[in-house]
């Protein structure tokens, strides 16, 4: 059967179609059972209410179009979730790539609604802010900022490392940071760190270097002050991978000397042997909730709303890169490369 119309109720409840209109528009004219007896109908029958005329216009979802390669898997699975619930609901969406903040502010002028992807600046969002059009931002939010955030859980996902690799045995870990200024990060480091001080033996150590070659000399600097690291939290998997391919290169044996976990189960998390222990970021769950969401603020709009933060739970993968820690920790051969 095709979509049901008016016309169909009206020839279902015998009434007319004028009636059966205002019945199901809530205008007056008609009487309270029959109001109910065209909604039942309509009900029974699986009639889709039009759409009122602001939802009918398209979301645009804004990429920031600076992508560094890290969060380009990320970015390709919030798109993915969000087009597939908006195709689910039939809701009309629109791609945009851009940080020009006079470009945003042309497009909020044909927006229903606005899903901001990334770091924007302050201008877009100051743009965004005074149009009244409703956004959700799939990126981070200034502490008690006003602003609807669909994000995942990178400090639980460092505490939830921290427990199992102190489970394991590991008293010094350090965490690969890699270069700085990333708020996931320093989110991740710090929920490791609340983890591993909740244990009096384990020690926590920051590994900060550029991502290009720095990771063996970071770790040799570590082993000149007399730490050895039996395990390590990679930022990303990326980092994981590099940690993983430097460490075998110079002898290492994967998990037996040195644990590895990643952050994400994206495509490298599978490329290497061993495969790697992670945590798994819902990306697309994320897109599809943050359009729900949106749907949701676009039906409410006018009546007074409290700003949300939804957090999609990560969950943790557990595979051959990590293990038991060693009864003695392995440093580096200074005559390796």
């Amino acid at each position: 059967m095709g979509r049901i119309t008016l016309q169909d109720i009206a020839n279902h409840t015998g009434l007319s179609k004028f009636a059966v209109s205002c019945s199901l528009s809530g205008k007056p004219g008609v009487s309270d059972a029959t109001r109910k007896r065209v909604e039942d109908a309509a009900e029974k029958l699986g009639y889709l209410r039009p759409r009122p005329v602001e939802e009918q216009r398209e979301i645009t979802v804004i990429f920031h179009d600076r992508v560094d390669n890290v969060s380009y898997e990320l970015r390709t699975m919030l798109q993915d979730g969000m087009q597939r619930e908006a195709h689910r609901l039939g809701q009309p969406v629109r791609l945009q790539w851009t940080h020009d903040a006079n470009r945003v502010e042309t497009m909020v002028k044909d927006s229903a609604g606005i899903i901001l992807v990334g770091p924007h600046e302050q201008r877009t969002l100051d743009i965004l802010k005074l149009s009244g059009v409703p956004v959700v931002r799939l990126g981070w939010v200034s502490p008690l900022e006003q602003a609807d955030h669909v994000g995942g859980t990178d400090h639980e996902a460092g505490i939830a490392v921290g427990d199992y690799l102190n489970g394991l045995g590991h008293r010094d870990i350090a965490f690969l940071q890699g270069e700085e200024g990333f708020r996931g990060r320093k989110e991740r480091y710090h929920g490791l760190r609340e983890s591993l001080e909740q244990h009096a033996n384990a020690r926590l150590h920051d590994l900060r270097f550029k991502e290009d070659g720095g990771f063996i000399p970071a770790l040799q600097m570590l082993h000149k002050a007399g730490i050895a690291p039996t395990a390590l939290f990679c930022a990303h998997d990326g980092l994981a991978l590099t940690a993983v391919s430097e460490l075998l290169a110079r002898g290492y044996r994967i998990p037996e000397d040195m644990s590895v976990v990643g952050f994400g189960d994206f495509s490298a998390a599978t490329q290497i042997s061993p495969h790697l222990t992670t945590i798994k970021v819902q990306g697309v769950e994320m897109g599809a909730t943050a359009m729900r969401l949106l749907l949701e603020r676009i039906e409410t709009r006018g009546q007074p709303v409290h700003a949300r933060r939804i957090l999609i739970a990560s969950t943790f993968v557990e595979r051959r890169s990590s293990g038991a820690a060693p009864k003695r920790a392995k440093l580096l051969d200074r005559t390796s490369p």
